[in-house]
């Protein structure tokens, strides 16, 4: 069984064209609701968004941005973050303004 990408690919790429269509479909569904750089682990922040390989939920991140801080400062806060990862939290944070509520009172940070 292929193990890597390009074991992956190179094994799609000798189908015939109609069943890499319908790899590619399967895949486009299975991706359909990712959000790049945010991560979802059970166990991990209770489960909330988080930013990729840290442990920071975006729901606190957003709360620090409704409390006035700045990139730059959620930046010197936290380290292990940079530009990007605030750019996909943000629209993480967009595109689920109801759970952002909810996780934000959830969490009594809603200052």
């Amino acid at each position: 069984m292929p193990s890597s990408f390009d074991d992956i690919r190179e094994a799609v790429m000798h189908l015939p064209k109609g069943d890499q269509a319908r790899i590619l479909a399967v895949v486009a569904m299975e991706i359909a609701d990712a959000h790049p750089g945010i991560d979802f682990q059970a166990g991990v922040c209770g489960g909330s968004a988080r930013v990729i390989r840290t442990r920071i939920p975006v729901w606190l991140l957003e709360s620090l941005r409704r409390q006035g801080k700045t990139d730059a400062e959620l930046l010197a806060a936290y380290p292990s973050l940079n530009a990007e990862d605030l750019a996909n939290a943000w629209q993480y944070a967009r595109g689920h303004r109801d759970e952002m509520n909810r996780e934000i009172v959830a969490n009594g940070d809603g200052s």
